[in-house]
């Protein structure tokens, strides 16, 4: 079925948007250990900010980088760099973006020839900035990124401590706080510490302070408006907006690992066989007097009542058997050609399927003769291709609408647990790849076990289109007795040893086996018990017979492959954040390494 085909490249992308990052990794790495900050709000307005970054290097590196944002108004100055570890130089440039670069040059050498190699490296830097502080009419506050969403590597710890011009009725509000592994108000500083922290996030720090602490504040950004208890409900709201994402994330992670259980329920009721009074070992005789086409399509456990390419490729040996598809093969002196010629004078013979069938190979005949050894090139492109994959879906379709019918399927099989689990699998493929995509974009916390159970449903969702359908649905018990018929037929054709001591006495059951056994899927284990069984059959239409020498010729592997081909003509390949939040403070920015 092509939901097969879109399941397979619905995980193939998966699998590649998960190690695509992977793909193309340089030679050399680094990490940011630990970042220690220090700021210290001024009673004048302005923020003194002190930072130290721990980089561990795994190659060999010219120096690292530090960019700054500045909001309109906003300045840095005093910017200064130390380095324990090895020997900088630094210098400060303006970017078009609004930013500040500080550019560290780093060296393992005092003479600055060598650089750096394989070793850690802490590099310090201090400067001011004015107009971050904000003072409102009833309030002060500072909202800035202790880490900016810009660094192009993840931090796995950050210490910071916050010194407040005053001791009393301070508040502080910490984004996302699912960053925090502590943080404490002691009198006028605040204590801060995260956990790893990936790249492309931030976590923000607001501070709200009496505005009796400020005294001549002339380096803050001043406002004329009341901003307090906008501020708190602007954090209030986000609180709850992550609490929410929260009880999100874990409810349908819930709700994703308890789906299966459906599964369970719709096998209990819907999937068990009715008990039959057959106790057949194997079946000697055609159990039914169905057509090939038929038989495959009721067999077809994939998808029960469709037939597939075997039985149309049964149908074909059905038709030369009959003689209504005559056989050649014309001898060169390099090769052999297999030619199948048209007798339309026996058209009025055959079923309408079988007219589909017959219809369909005249298509890419020549003046009524089908070159079988040149068919799988004449179908190598797109449009023959899709004149092919045409005609095979209206010979299907005949097949399951006409010759089987809604009515006689469904006094064989009972498909509602088979519809339930294909609509789980369609659903659950659909879910899984929305909730990987969310949870890839998302560092909320209760995202990663939403991230593993996305995947977890997408496998099983996969797994579920290739379950035959009589696991989940159910045969009537006409329609067991029926398969299982015709499952005792096929294990006599495959093997040798029953066939050995029941031998057919003719070729034209010989021939019979070959064409079911084709539908069956085992033409080839009948066509190898024919060659054994040769010395016993004195019959010269044995050895030349049409269909055994067309089997002989590989006609059915020629076919098969010819088939395929058109199938892959007709679909040639192409060629071809998050969730909400504050994040609008000062500082941030980010870094990297050069």
């Amino acid at each position: 079925m092509n939901h097969k085909k879109i399941a397979v490249a619905i995980i193939l992308s998966l699998v590649i948007l998960s190690t695509a990052n992977a793909i193309y990794a340089e030679d050399r790495d680094y990490s940011i250990i630990d970042a220690i900050i220090d700021l210290t709000v001024n009673d004048n307005g302005i923020l003194s900010v002190n930072e130290s970054y721990t980089y561990s290097f795994d190659g060999t590196f010219n120096g690292v980088y530090r960019d700054i944002p500045l909001k309109s108004g906003e300045s840095i100055e005093d910017v200064n760099v130390t380095v324990d570890g090895a020997y900088g130089e630094f210098k400060v440039s303006d970017r078009d973006n609004g930013q500040k670069r500080i550019t560290v040059y780093l060296w393992a050498d005092e003479g600055h020839t060598k650089k750096i190699h394989d070793q850690e490296v802490t590099v310090k830097y201090s400067y001011s900035m004015k107009n971050v502080v904000t003072l409102y009419n009833d309030i002060g506050s500072l909202q800035y990124k202790l880490w900016g969403e810009n660094w192009d590597c993840d931090i796995e710890k950050i210490t910071a401590n916050i010194h407040l011009p005053g001791n009393k009725d301070n508040q502080y509000y910490l984004n996302p706080e699912y960053f925090s592994s502590s943080d404490s108000l002691n009198g006028d500083t605040i204590h801060v510490e995260t956990k790893n922290i990936p790249k492309g996030k931030f976590y923000e720090l607001q501070v709200l302070m009496p505005l009796d602490d400020f005294k001549d504040a002339t380096y803050a950004k001043h406002v004329n408006a009341d901003a307090k208890d906008q501020i708190m409900q602007k954090q209030a709201d986000y609180k709850g907006n992550v609490n929410f994402w929260g009880t999100v994330f874990n409810g349908l992670s819930t709700l994703c690992l308890l789906s299966p259980l459906s599964l369970i329920a719709v096998y209990l009721k819907y999937g068990r066989e009715p008990k039959v009074n057959y106790n057949g070992i194997y079946e000697r005789e055609l159990p039914t007097d169905d057509s090939p086409a038929v038989v495959n399509a009721l067999l077809n456990r994939n998808s029960i009542g469709k037939p597939d390419m075997k039985g149309f490729e049964a149908t074909i040996m059905d038709l030369i058997d009959r003689k209504i598809l005559k056989m050649d093969v014309v001898e060169a002196e390099h090769t052999s050609d297999l030619i199948l010629e048209f007798d339309d004078g026996k058209f009025n013979e055959m079923s309408r399927s079988e007219k589909s069938a017959y219809s369909l190979l005249e298509t890419f005949s020549a003046d009524g003769i089908l070159n079988v050894s040149q068919l799988s090139s004449k179908l190598n492109n797109e449009y023959n291709g899709k004149l092919f994959v045409s005609k095979f879906d209206e010979w299907k379709e005949i097949v399951e609408k006409e010759e089987i019918g809604e009515n006689r399927l469904s006094k064989y099989f009972n498909d509602t647990g088979s519809s339930f689990s294909t609509a789980y699998s369609i659903f659950g493929i659909i879910i899984a790849v929305i909730l990987f995509i969310v949870c890839s974009f998302s560092d909320h916390p209760a995202s990663g076990t939403l991230f593993y159970v996305s995947i977890f449903i997408g496998i099983l969702s996969v797994a579920l289109l290739f379950i035959p359908d009589d696991i989940f649905g159910q045969w009537t018990p006409e329609g067991r007795v029926y398969y299982l018929k015709w499952k005792n037929f096929k294990k006599f054709l495959s093997d040798n040893s029953l066939i050995k001591e029941h031998p057919p006495e003719s070729i034209v059951v010989w021939n019979k086996y070959l064409v079911y056994g084709t539908a069956l899927g085992v033409a080839d284990k009948v066509y190898e018990s024919m060659k054994l069984h040769e010395p016993a059959v004195h019959d010269d239409d044995y050895y030349y017979g049409d269909l055994y020498r067309f089997h002989s010729y590989s006609g059915l592997v020629m076919l098969n492959s010819a088939f395929n081909t058109g199938v892959s003509a007709a679909n040639p390949s192409s060629d071809g954040g998050g969730i909400g939040s504050i994040g609008g403070g000062s500082g941030g920015g980010g870094g990297g390494a050069f």
